[in-house]
């Protein structure tokens, strides 16, 4: 394969000239990335379709690999090329590719409101690093093409690369991208009953199992039984990872 930029670029994904109308939508929005980058504890980096670059790159050091922000910022996707295992940054093309393709049949109108989310493996220090990699649109053509897009970077919960699902935003949809069959399957997210949710709130605070028990009234053995379905709803092994699959998705 070719360590080219150019392959995660092509007519879906690239943005030839953009409007004075279309221009008009920036107004500072890299003062409020820099303020969301400053109290978040995950990466942000902003990918400019036009320019086929990163237009901003915040200094948490999870997606910089020993690099400055702005040695990423300068590498662009050639960072891709250097930190993504092989396997995976063929994985990364093709989610390029499914993703514009799905992003392409959405009406104009709702493209803002989907956010594409995937795992792959960075190397930091030749340590195989998984990493969860969640993409939204910001600011589209007037023909609905994305022209830049922010990127949200954090530790992934997961054991392996992969893990494609697109969310719409506010509703329970999400649709999961079946890499060996090479199609979209539409889902539904877990429901959690409000005791489940009573129990994940306590875990988050760092309550232990009798003392949320004692917060709702119930046994220690009744917490033990929430947990063990919540964990089976999840497909988790944890509390831990309990807690960072809600959050992820946005159920807590």
């Amino acid at each position: 394969m070719s360590e080219n930029v150019n392959d995660f670029f092509f007519s879906k994904n690239t943005v030839e000239n953009v409007s004075v109308g279309e221009k008009d939508q920036l107004k500072n929005y890299l003062e409020v990335t820099e303020a969301f980058s400053r109290v978040s504890y995950m990466s942000v980096y902003i990918i400019d379709y036009q320019n086929k670059n990163f237009e901003y790159v915040s200094d948490n050091p999870l997606f910089l690999c020993g690099h400055s922000a702005d040695e990423v910022r300068m590498m662009g996707y050639n960072f891709y090329f250097k930190y993504v295992k092989k396997n995976d940054l063929d994985l990364l093309l093709e989610i390029n590719k499914v993703g514009f393709d799905f992003y392409e049949k959405i009406p104009v109108s709702e493209r803002k409101m989907y956010t594409i989310s995937y795992d792959f493996h960075l190397l930091n220090k030749d340590k195989a690093i998984l990493i969860n990699h969640k993409l939204t649109p910001l600011f589209l053509t007037d023909t609905g093409k994305i022209w830049k897009a922010m990127c949200i970077v954090s530790l992934s919960t997961n054991t392996d690369s992969g893990n494609i699902a697109v969310f719409k935003q506010g509703t329970n949809q999400f649709w999961k991208y079946d890499l060996e069959e090479g199609v979209w399957r539409n889902e539904q997210k877990i429901k959690l009953t409000e005791r489940e949710l009573d129990v994940l709130r306590y875990y988050a605070q760092g309550y232990t199992i009798t003392e949320i028990a004692e917060k709702i009234f119930v046994s220690p053995d009744t917490i033990k039984f929430h947990r063990r379905k919540l964990f089976e709803k999840m497909h988790v092994s944890n509390i831990s990872e309990a807690l960072s699959y809600v959050t992820n998705n946005k159920l807590l």
